[in-house]
């Protein structure tokens, strides 16, 4: 039987709650921390139990559907395989979850034929749920939100992230941080990459860039960007594709400018 996008959105942002729950249920218990390539990727029990619940939950209700979990719970799909795909971040921030800061999130993606179809950012402490279904707009606890209308850098607050090898590369987006900083009004470190791009796309950030990143960190979010009117490319302003993992999301006015200042970081890396 097939189902509409409308359910799978509504599903999709059930499932997000329920781990969000999760995960402020144990934000204050004792967990097992422990990391993956470097000292500063972190998976806790929290990670795992969260992403557990979202796979049994998407199992049951769509045994057809193909999932792809940063923890690797029992399934690693493709971004572009056909049919459904679920790319799930069950807690994105987990050094700020692991230090009781309060910036994290669920983050839960659907794709159909590699392309986004829905898309779901849970910020438990919050309480806020960020929701986006193709062709029908981005909300925020059901409001329709939008991306800014700030015309400049300068008028603008935008927010980046730093990858988890930045200690052991030179290509650590240090220097267009020391570019940016000259040019706009501020600059933020969420350090949850679905959360500036779910801050994007309702206006709170101007703009977003980013290096590194792996599907499950924006097939949410960038739906969530794109739907509320923004626009999402690579760093060579060239549509984004979810596995390349450079990404600059912000309203249509700052895009060229923001383009144009990583230009000599693009070619200083040879990207």
């Amino acid at each position: 039987m097939p189902h509409t996008q409308e359910e799978i959105l509504l599903f999709a942002e059930d499932i997000a709650k329920q781990a969000g729950r999760l995960l402020l249920d144990k934000l204050r218990a004792e967990r097992t921390i422990d990391t993956k390539d470097t000292v500063t990727d972190l998976v806790t029990d929290a990670d795992r139990a969260a992403e557990a619940l979202l796979v049994d939950e998407i199992e049951r209700r769509f045994p057809s559907h193909s999932i792809l979990g940063e923890e690797g719970t029992r399934a690693q799909a493709s971004t572009t395989q056909d049919g459904y795909v679920w790319v799930l971040d069950p807690l994105d921030g987990t050094v700020n979850y692991t230090h009781q800061l309060p910036m994290f999130a669920v983050s839960v993606g659907v794709l159909l034929n590699g392309a986004p179809l829905v898309g779901v950012v849970y910020l438990p402490v919050l309480d806020e749920c960020f929701c986006a279904s193709r062709g029908q707009g981005t909300t925020l606890n059901g409001q329709r939100v939008h991306v800014s209308t700030r015309p400049t850098l300068r008028q603008s607050v935008l927010a980046t992230g730093f990858s988890y090898d930045k200690h052991l590369t030179h290509q650590d987006n240090v220097s267009n941080v020391g570019r940016f900083i000259k040019e706009v009004r501020g600059l933020r470190r969420m350090g949850s990459a679905s959360i500036d791009l779910a801050y994007v796309s309702c206006g709170r950030l101007d703009g977003y860039w980013e290096e590194k990143l792996k599907p499950w960190d924006v097939a949410a979010g960038v739906l969530l960007v794109e739907e509320a009117g923004g626009v999402v490319t690579n760093y060579h302003n060239r549509p984004f594709e979810l596995d390349e993992g450079r990404i600059v999301a912000s309203n249509p006015l700052i895009h060229s400018p923001m383009i144009d200042q990583l230009k000599p970081y693009v070619q200083e890396h040879a990207l």
